[in-house]
């Protein structure tokens, strides 16, 4: 998810896709992507506007990772009707029968963060579990299928994820950035910084920006972020809006502070999913 700045909106999240302590970390540019890997982005259905490597793969759209296999892989799963500014999900989602708890460890490197990111840990799994959905998160020390993690970057990023594997697994790790975030324990940072999380762990089990088609929506600029009928995929997901969603906790951006529970419609879409 992303964190941006507009007359309209003071926006940052994911990108973070979404959402400290000092220590520079080179980011590579865009014209270090060379032309065919740019392609292979495209056409896995993602924009290619400020695409970026990093170690082990792609940041795209702000906060979803995609590694060099993800680039060439194919979904068997047969292609839906194609979103717009509605709830929508990837191809792969989690097989809720394989995994119908999704153990999440707190693996922090950050020691000044801890006490705010394990309680926004807390409180964005208890988010997803009042859902009452198939799938169940649990707090683990180990073991575990996705692991958050911090790292330190000058950039909008304010955490980043990937997508289910084709195999119905989710995917395994969240990264949270800690440059955007204050270390306070207060209700209103907690509950800021488990925004963030939730929205990275909605990649994790298949959701796509809700306002893919027109980024600007949230983040004030930017456009769609692209889609094919192959690859990844936005899935839209029946009796959500095909309008401007507002409020939706897997909007592409959100201002500094913000918390975004789930909304009527985001319950809909977790509860049609799962």
């Amino acid at each position: 998810m992303r964190k941006t700045f507009t007359s309209f909106l003071v926006v940052g999240l994911l990108t973070t896709g979404f959402v400290s302590c000092k220590k520079e970390t080179k980011q590579e540019a865009q014209d270090d992507i060379s032309q065919s890997e740019l392609a292979a982005i495209k056409a896995q259905g993602f924009s290619t506007h400020n695409a970026q490597k990093i170690d082990g793969g792609f940041l795209v759209e702000g906060d979803i990772f995609l590694t060099k296999d993800d680039l060439v892989a194919q979904s068997s799963s047969p292609n839906m009707v194609i979103a717009q500014e509605e709830q929508y999900r990837t191809f792969n989602v989690v097989n809720a029968s394989t995994y119908p708890t999704i153990r999440v460890a707190l693996s922090n490197s950050s020691s000044q963060h801890q006490s705010v990111f394990s309680a926004a840990l807390d409180e964005a799994i208890a988010r997803y579990n009042a859902q009452g959905l198939r799938i169940r998160f649990q707090r683990v020390s180990s073991s575990a299928n996705t692991t958050v993690v911090a790292y330190y970057q000058v950039s909008n990023t304010l955490g980043f994820a990937g997508f289910p594997t084709s195999s119905g697994a989710p995917y395994n790790q969240v990264q949270m950035n800690t440059y955007h975030y204050s270390t306070s324990t207060s209700t209103s940072n907690k509950n800021y910084i488990a925004t963030i999380m939730a929205h990275e762990l909605g990649h994790c089990i298949g959701f796509r920006h809700t306002d893919y088609m027109n980024r600007a929506y949230s983040c004030g600029t930017g456009g769609n972020e692209g889609q094919t009928t192959t690859g990844v995929g936005a899935v839209h997901i029946p009796g959500t809006p095909t309008g401007p969603n507002s409020g939706s906790w897997m909007l592409a951006c959100i201002g500094s502070g913000v918390n975004r529970p789930f909304n009527s419609n985001d319950g809909i879409a977790l509860a049609y999913v799962y």
